[in-house]
């Protein structure tokens, strides 16, 4: 019996000392998250009385075809002088909030894009630099459900860090889509049966966003609401979600609006 214990005790001993030949760096090896697929955002600035914002339109509807709303996102901001904000007879899609954000980014004419927030782009060049857009990394991945409940629009936000920390603003809006409303048309008519889409509608939580940041391999949950207001037609609206920062827009995602 004490034959065994001491064999018993000098093999436990050489595990040891094996084990504590060990580096401390590699007894526990990190593997880095798989790399985020990148979406980019379009903000269109455009107006129901811009004879050439319907030309814009059609490239956008190009890029959507070639891309779809996986990767490619596009939001249409009404305002700046050539927005309308409606009458009593005429439907305008002009907000304030539309005016405060052409304001901000010193916009100078209609159409006119801002492509993840590197800069204004003339929308002839919007393929170019999508294209450019979709070729960067991006430093982490966003998901998103979007349901509606006794007329309240119930958002879960899901980030994950894939690539070092991200800082900025995490914000989120709701558009809507088939809106039937005036647009001046390239040949300067009037066209009461012209169909808008991806309208800037509101800011679910104001006007700049909320202060955000993850760490590679962190992951964040955000949950909010957002009352459907008059005038929306509950079928056709989304939500986009976007983080963005000094550096412009970092990831964003849409996801429709569905009726629990």
């Amino acid at each position: 019996m004490k034959i065994k214990t001491h064999i018993l005790l000098f093999l436990m001993a050489l595990m040891a000392a094996a084990c504590s030949h060990i580096d401390e760096s590699e007894r526990l090896i990190y593997v880095k998250p798989e790399p985020a697929k990148r979406v980019v955002l379009l903000e269109d600035f455009t107006g129901q009385r811009c004879v050439n914002c319907p030309k814009g339109t059609e490239v956008i509807e190009q890029l959507q075809q070639t891309y779809g709303d996986s990767v490619f996102v596009a939001v249409g901001i009404h305002g700046g002088p050539l927005g309308f904000a409606g009458n009593a007879s005429v439907v305008g899609l002009a907000t304030s909030m539309g005016d405060d954000y052409y304001n901000h980014w010193h916009l100078e004419y209609q159409p006119v894009g801002l492509v993840n927030r590197h800069g204004a782009v003339n929308y002839t060049d919007w393929p170019k630099v999508v294209k450019e857009e979709l070729a960067k990394p991006a430093p982490l991945k966003m998901d998103m459900t979007a349901t509606l409940e006794n007329g309240k629009i119930q958002i879960v936000l899901d980030e994950y860090g894939t690539d070092g920390a991200t800082t900025g603003k995490l914000q989120v809006w709701i558009v809507e889509d088939q809106i039937t409303a005036m647009q001046l048309m390239p040949d300067g008519k009037a066209n009461a049966s012209y169909v808008h889409n991806h309208v800037l509608r509101a800011a679910v939580n104001g006007l700049w966003g909320d202060d955000f940041a993850i760490a590679e391999d962190e992951r964040k949950t955000q949950v909010m609401s957002k009352a459907v207001e008059d005038g929306w037609n509950p079928e056709h609206l989304s939500v986009v979600a976007f983080v963005y920062n000094d550096q412009g827009v970092q990831q964003a995602a849409k996801r429709e609006v569905k009726s629990k």
